[in-house]
């Protein structure tokens, strides 16, 4: 019988020795942290015709780390980090068509000398959401957009491999589709939009292939993943992975729909569906699968399953098993929040932090943790995709500061003793056998979270509304709390030998 997402936490005695090179680190993203995008005179992103026409805050100078990256790296590696994510934005790098800006790549390289002088490995990201605005909103859905994206990593890696060696592609591609062609809540705006979310899906996932073997052609070495997000809708997340690696596990191409529908059967039976929502959720994304033959398990799925199918391209496959490489993924990457789908299904008007949330949906500082839930999880990645390290590309805790004034966890969690429960839950799967590689924690700083700056991630908050530079750093989260001194003990916890609990305080 199969376990839920929260029903494991691996007995320990003794202590727990960590692997050899495990990263502790933040990670960050460009739009989300540089400032000077989509004013006047600057790079303009996928997001400038939002942002000019009002629909959300504009995201100005955020935590000004453009102009300013010493401050945050400073702040990293006195928590006794090692690691530091961050990306390499495209519409900084060719604000115009056509028009590269070379001065802005050596800030990228100078960045990354700044993360090696403070003993900080960088791992960046190639793509973060975001692309130059004269690509157009929906240029994921343009025939040659894998390839324009592999051109434009082509040209930029070798300036920064001597200094990277551990790349991030596309980060979460399954949530690009999703909020950018079915919930509408990034650009460009499209609700239900469902071939189109798909067809992203396929572009994303080929683009990640081509640039994989372009950062390969530059660094032999190097080790690339995709971060997806993690979800217990198979389609939305492990879907994605078993398409990068079916060539490896010895599948035929003509077979692989038979393969699909084993591999969500046996994602279904680690995660048993709670309840008639979650259930529902699953069998409309299995109905709807360009993958797969026949779903199992569901007389309804059955029915609807010719009715809703939707037929996509296959492009990653067609570059999957056209390489040289068998798994175009060098490590398992993922980022840990509450992957069950149905959790984020709420009805209009609940209480939240701050007041009533009116979004058929949850806010984003109610998304509940899981600490024992993310321990499975590393299990189960590596079961799934055995002879892979794991990279926990993100994991944070959310809350919420309105006007100002910050609203405590209508749950009462608290980042420190969030960092605490998870950090101890990486050393609980590493005991387990796992080999977690990397813990890199969202974010170092509250920064812009994708049209507004209420939902604050940081280890160290931000005042908004003081400072030279219309805002100042805490030495605090923004709830207050001393995170920084409770993750710098925590690291120091973990790396002599994670023996007895986590410190908490």
């Amino acid at each position: 019988m199969g376990r839920g997402v929260s029903d494991v936490s691996p007995d320990r005695t003794g202590s727990v020795e960590l692997p050899e090179g495990f990263l502790f680190g933040v990670a960050t993203a460009g739009f989300q942290v540089e400032g000077g995008y989509n004013g006047p005179g600057e790079p303009a992103n996928n997001w400038a015709r939002w942002e000019a026409g009002g629909r959300i805050e504009p995201s100005g100078n955020a935590c000004d780390f453009w102009l300013h990256p010493e401050e945050a790296l400073d702040r990293a590696a006195a928590m006794g980090c090692d690691a530091f994510r961050l990306s390499v934005e495209w519409a900084r790098l060719e604000p115009e068509e056509g028009s590269f800006d070379d001065g802005a790549l050596d800030g990228y390289v100078r960045i990354l000398d700044a993360c090696h002088e403070r003993g900080l490995e960088p791992i960046v990201s190639l793509h973060h959401f975001t692309h130059p605005a004269w690509l157009g909103e929906e240029f994921w859905l343009d025939a040659d957009a894998p390839e324009r994206f592999a051109a434009h990593v082509q040209r930029i890696v070798p300036s920064l491999a001597g200094r990277c060696h551990k790349w991030i592609t596309i980060n979460e591609p399954n949530i690009v589709a999703l909020m950018g062609w079915v919930t509408g809540a990034c650009p460009p705006g499209r609700s239900r939009a469902f071939d189109e979310a798909f067809a992203v899906l396929d572009s994303l996932l080929t683009a990640h292939v081509l640039a994989y073997r372009a950062v390969h052609a530059v660094q032999p070495d190097a080790l690339v993943s995709v971060n997806t997000s993690s979800s217990s809708i198979y389609e939305h997340d492990r879907l994605l992975t078993d398409l990068l690696t079916a060539r490896q596990a010895g599948v035929d191409r003509g077979d692989i729909d038979a393969w699909i529908d084993g591999r969500r059967s046996l994602h279904n039976e680690r995660i048993p569906a709670e309840g008639r929502g979650e259930r529902m959720l699953r069998g409309l994304f299995a109905a709807a699968c360009p993958y797969g033959g026949q779903p199992s398990g569901s007389p309804v799925v059955s029915r609807l399953r010719p009715r809703l199918r939707r037929h996509a391209p296959r492009r990653v496959l067609e570059a999957v098993y056209a390489g040289d490489d068998p798994r175009p993924l060098d490590a398992t990457g993922f980022d840990w929040y509450d992957p069950v789908a149905s959790h984020s299904v709420r009805a209009p008007g609940h209480e939240t932090s701050g007041g009533r949330w009116w979004e058929p949906s949850r806010a984003i500082w109610d998304v509940c943790a899981d600490p024992a839930g993310m321990t499975r999880w590393c299990q189960d990645q590596y079961e799934l995709l055995p002879g892979l390290p794991l990279w926990i590309v993100e994991n944070g805790l959310c809350n919420r500061v309105r006007n100002g004034r910050s609203y405590p966890r209508p749950d009462g969690w608290d980042r420190p003793r969030y960092l605490a429960e998870h950090v101890s839950a990486v050393v609980d799967a590493v005991a387990a056998g796992v080999p977690v590689t990397a813990y890199l924690h969202w974010s170092l700083v509250d920064n812009y979270e994708w049209g507004s700056y209420e939902p604050r991630f940081g280890i160290f908050g931000i005042d908004r509304n003081r400072g030279p530079r219309g805002f100042r750093w805490l030495d605090t989260d923004a709830d207050g709390k001393d995170s920084a001194a409770a993750y710098r003990r925590l690291i120091t916890w973990a790396r002599d030998g994670a023996e007895g609990p986590a410190p908490t305080s």
